[in-house]
């Protein structure tokens, strides 16, 4: 499967190869801020366990992964859309609804790339006969986040308490009906 270029953007998914970008974009305390409370991950955890959880719902034919957002204009790299199964690392993974989730540096926040993105990549995903629905998650106060959610056509569906190595947290899920 390949995400037909937008008019800023181009993607291709990402695989081993690419732990040099994974760790650049996690560097920045800003970029975890929500995601390991500001904490920047290492070259090692990006290499014994990002790319290993990344590679297991990895499916080029499907669009699985992570999909390398660079800009067309000067073949930057700017983040990554990430597409998987809602539910994949549990015993009861939902082929149906698809979780789609974005990283971006922040240099590029603010000018529309994580939506033009994320509804790029969406629009592809929704192709797939078997796919019903794209859901997302993010922190209650990932107040950028959540504006992408609604700004690709999310509703919202609920609060709940996300736990992880953070802690309790209180998070929001947003979902888009396909069929």
């Amino acid at each position: 499967m390949n995400v037909p270029r937008t008019a800023r953007l181009d993607f291709k998914l990402m695989g081993e190869h690419d732990a040099p970008l994974l760790f650049e974009l996690d560097s920045d305390p800003h970029v975890m801020q929500y995601l390991s409370g500001g904490k920047v991950t290492s070259m090692q955890t990006i290499k014994e366990v990002f790319i290993p959880r990344m590679l297991a719902y990895r499916d080029e034919q499907r669009g699985w992964g992570l999909w390398q957002v660079t800009l067309l204009d000067s073949a930057a790299f700017i983040g990554w859309v990430l597409i998987r199964p809602m539910g994949f690392f549990t015993d009861k993974p939902d082929f149906t609804d698809i979780e789609i989730g974005w990283r971006f540096k922040r240099e590029s926040w603010g000018k529309g790339y994580a939506s033009e993105a994320a509804l790029a990549v969406a629009d592809t995903i929704a192709t797939e006969f078997q796919v019903r629905s794209l859901s997302a998650t993010a922190l209650k106060e990932n107040k950028g986040s959540i504006k992408v959610m609604k700004k690709i056509g999310m509703q919202f569906v609920k609060d709940y308490v996300h736990c992880d190595e953070e802690g309790e947290l209180p998070a929001v899920l947003y979902r888009k009906m396909l069929k």
